[in-house]
């Protein structure tokens, strides 16, 4: 019978994508350009709603949040995951870890809320368009995104503090490129059987919450949209949530994809490929979802980005003097 050591561990090791060193550049190269992908598009679709005053609206208000938390969940991860590939290591504090970990599920629970929010939005404006402004208050915007960010914080903290009462084994192997909670759990030298009901029992609730309310207000766009008599007043009530109706699938698709790959795959390095599309992907389309299906927001990003264009041709023409 072998014996496992449980000492108390002072860090983790981030086993990556591959443990190919021929690799490391590439993978390196191709994630530093969706950071910056994800950074920029993001921060676009941030001033463009603030720029344009006709963007001042409830919709381009949870727009750009979900863009602001888009950032944050990008930078929660890669930054790290960077670093480690330039400096040839995997290793990642105890207390940096349970950071990421508690960090990653704020910032991926409120984007949750916020899509349940954002459909909540789409169905008022639909089918109450007449007390849309009313309902939709500036007030209770702002209190929607607190309430999102209260509940998403909670969450985050109940599975933080949980893991707090686990130990974990001398050099424990993480097979992610982040302190994924699942995994985390896998890893411990603890009972975990409270840790994986809670995650299986409260990760399901504060899923299965917000995608029923974003159901829910579909049903009653779709009622709604089918009695209108104009084939014009169909089409741009189904425009308007095209884009919100695409990243919800994305999200939740690429979510259910990472859940059943961690339910199948054994602990290694090709379970890490899944987390790649909820945590990475999808927070990097998500602005061109917007930009190019929406024609407000495509005609409110000319104005940054030929703004942004004008300054490096004006420092390119000073650096070139």
């Amino acid at each position: 019978m072998n014996v496992r050591n449980q000492t108390a561990v002072s860090e983790f090791l981030l086993l990556g994508l591959t443990d190919d060193p021929e690799m490391q550049p590439l993978i390196f190269s191709l994630f530093l350009s969706m950071y910056l992908v994800t950074i920029l598009g993001n921060l676009l679709i941030i001033l463009a709603v603030r720029s344009d005053t006709h963007l001042h609206t409830p919709m381009y208000f949870f727009l750009s949040n979900l863009s602001f938390t888009d950032i944050c969940t990008s930078t929660t991860t890669i930054p790290k995951m960077l670093v480690n590939i330039q400096t040839q290591s995997h290793s990642i504090t105890y207390t940096g870890c349970l950071s990421q970990l508690c960090l990653f599920l704020v910032f991926s629970g409120l984007e949750n809320c916020l899509l349940a929010v954002m459909a909540y939005d789409r169905y008022v404006a639909i089918c109450h368009p007449l007390r849309y402004m009313v309902i939709m208050s500036p007030r209770l915007c702002v209190l929607l995104v607190l309430l999102s960010l209260l509940i998403s914080s909670v969450h985050a903290l109940l599975h933080t503090l949980m893991l707090l009462q686990l130990s974990f084994c001398a050099n424990p192997e993480i097979p992610h490129f982040f302190c994924e909670l699942a995994q985390v759990i896998k890893i411990t030298c603890s009972d975990a059987l409270i840790n994986n009901l809670l995650v299986y029992l409260v990760a399901g609730l504060f899923a299965s919450a917000p995608l029923s309310g974003i159901i829910f207000s579909y049903v009653h766009i779709v009622s709604s949209v089918l009695r209108m008599p104009s084939p014009g007043g169909k089409y741009k009530a189904f425009s308007t949530c095209g884009s919100h109706l695409s990243i919800v699938s994305l999200f939740y698709g690429t979510g259910f994809g990472e859940y059943i790959s961690s339910a199948v795959m054994e602990s290694s390095n090709r379970a890490a490929v899944a987390p790649v599309m909820y945590s990475v992907v999808t927070q990097m389309l998500n602005p061109f979802i917007y930009s190019l299906r929406n024609r407000d927001m495509s005609n409110a990003l000319r104005k940054p980005i030929s703004k942004i264009t004008y300054m490096l041709v004006i420092n390119c023409n000073f650096l070139g003097e």
